[in-house]
């Protein structure tokens, strides 16, 4: 670390931006193979969460590789650095007091416990969206299994690339039994 930086703190805290907005300032990190059903479970608890007055705002890999983490491509070392960028503005999401969703594929442990680092263990929730390689494949919406299967993507997880499934995450949502519906109240269930 350079020694001419240092974090400045303002005035105002996390505990006066919750106490502004009525909620705890939180991560819910949803972890899983592609396909598991991640992006389309934080965007219907987003929906909710904004139906309730919550103030939140949604994190999904997709979009953040366009901007902040459009110089990554997909490595092992790119996969931790794309992780710990998106870590650390969980955090300062977070810190302002949003409930902030985050949809990663994120597939080291050691990137998903550094992002519960940066936000607190006390401000993060993993969630697991379980579902096999098999059923991820057969959903299949972006056509990346079959792509992967055809050697036209490498370093696909799952496929070509490691997949760390969580050893203790906050919840697990399986959706391969549950439905959108099911999987959206146990999250809300975290809130």
């Amino acid at each position: 670390m350079v020694d001419n930086i240092k974090w400045h703190s303002g005035e105002i805290n996390k505990a006066a931006r919750e106490e502004l907005l009525g909620q705890q300032g939180m991560v819910l990190w949803f972890t899983g193979l592609s396909g598991s059903g991640k992006s389309t479970i934080a965007v219907e608890v987003e929906k909710e969460l904004y139906r309730r007055g919550r103030a939140s705002y949604r994190l999904d890999g997709d979009n953040l590789r366009f901007g902040l983490n459009k110089d990554l491509g997909f490595t092992a070392a790119d996969r931790e650095e794309n992780i710990r960028r998106i870590g650390e503005v969980a955090a300062l999401f977070a810190d302002a007091g949003l409930i902030t969703l985050a949809s990663f594929i994120s597939p080291y442990r050691s990137g998903r416990e550094a992002a519960r680092e940066a936000a607190g263990v006390e401000n993060f929730k993993e969630i697991y969206v379980k579902a096999s390689v098999e059923a991820c494949a057969e959903r299949d919406p972006k056509g990346l299994y079959a792509k992967a299967k055809k050697g036209e993507i490498e370093n696909f997880t799952g496929i070509s690339a490691p997949y760390e499934e969580p050893e203790n995450p906050d919840l697990i949502v399986d959706t391969e039994k549950l439905s959108l519906e099911e999987s959206v109240e146990l999250v809300l269930g975290l809130v």
